[in-house]
């Protein structure tokens, strides 16, 4: 069957979008594989290479810097092991340009720039915080989310409808409004700078409770009554018929949920300040603030930071797809 000529330019469009939006990504892997020298001189982009000048005179071969050209002579310095200007040749030498060579090396991969930066602030303590925070909060959300949907979906009562489009509402509230607010109540708590405020602010997820809700609500009526006839409770009906049919959508829901923790930013830098609290992404900040002028360090730090969420959202995505596609079935 040929493709139609629009059906061409619809996936050629759709490659340039995925090509542009993914040029960034694969420039921070790429830069992070780069030395910081290499990276200053701006000449590579997405393969990584290293170039040197070296002089090869009375002496040997040595690493030089080449500062200009004079006609027929070359301006250098020349370099120690440790790549510094050695001290045992003068600055500003001038030699025969004929004896200064250019080499390059591609690719060359450092890796050595993951391990720095992993050592350089403790990452390791930041990971453990997420990683505590996110299945802690995934649970709290799972519950609340799958007990609300449930009772919204297939349950009457009075305010049902209104109670809900209530909770959608409340998605349309920016976070920056409602963060003073928070912060005095929690203060009340005294929960600041716990992992209280962390975890128990975000254990409803109002997103997530209409996944679930839309979801449930698609289910057939048979398979309740006939789990009635036979004496089922109405947690016996969620746990024995609902949740064994709802995989994609607690899949879906568990990817967001700790996508949503992993890159939580402004609610744990402004409710906690102790360092051995900080989560990942607020370590990563601090890190920023630190090593500001290793452009490569920073963006192996930012590799290993999204790596984890990645490879969970590439490994369910068909279960994101296949909940999205019910959850926008009509009532």
């Amino acid at each position: 069957m040929k493709m139609r000529f629009s059906d061409i330019l619809i996936y050629v469009l759709l490659i340039l979008c995925g090509l542009f939006m993914i040029a960034p990504f694969i420039w921070m892997v790429s830069t992070s594989l780069m030395t910081q020298n290499e990276f200053n001189k701006n000449e590579s982009v997405f393969i990584p290479k290293e170039e040197n000048y070296v002089w090869r005179g009375d002496s040997g071969e040595r690493k030089v810097i080449l500062v200009t050209v004079k006609g027929s002579h070359a301006i250098i310095h020349v370099l120690d092991g440790q790549g510094q200007i050695s001290k045992d040749f003068p600055q500003y030498m001038s030699v025969p340009v004929a004896q200064v060579k250019k080499i390059t090396k591609r690719p060359n991969i450092h890796l050595d720039n993951y391990v720095k930066a992993f050592k350089k602030v403790p990452f390791a303590r930041y990971f453990a915080n997420t990683l505590y925070v996110s299945i802690i909060t995934l649970l709290g959300v799972f519950i609340t989310s799958v007990l609300s949907a449930y009772a919204f979906a297939r349950m009457e009562f009075k305010g049902k409808d209104f109670f809900f489009y209530l909770f959608l509402s409340m998605m349309m509230v920016p976070e920056p409004i409602y963060l003073i607010s928070s912060y005095m109540m929690l203060d009340t708590f005294h929960w600041l700078d716990t992992y209280n405020a962390l975890i128990i602010p975000w254990c409803v997820n109002i997103f997530t409770i209409f996944l679930f809700r839309q979801h449930f609500k698609s289910l057939p009526q048979e398979l309740f009554d006939a789990a009635a006839i036979d004496g089922c409770s109405i947690f016996g009906m969620l746990w024995r018929i609902i949740l064994p049919l709802s995989k994609s959508i607690i899949a879906t829901a568990s990817v967001f949920s700790l996508i949503g923790s992993w890159n939580s930013f402004m609610w744990p830098l402004v409710m906690t300040d102790r360092p051995e609290l900080r989560l990942l992404q607020v370590g990563l900040s601090y890190f920023n603030q630190e090593a500001s002028t290793q452009t490569t360090l920073l963006m192996a730090a930012s590799t290993f930071s999204i790596l984890p969420i990645l490879i969970i959202f590439f490994l369910a995505q068909k279960q994101i797809i296949a909940s999205y596609a019910k959850a926008g079935l009509k009532d």
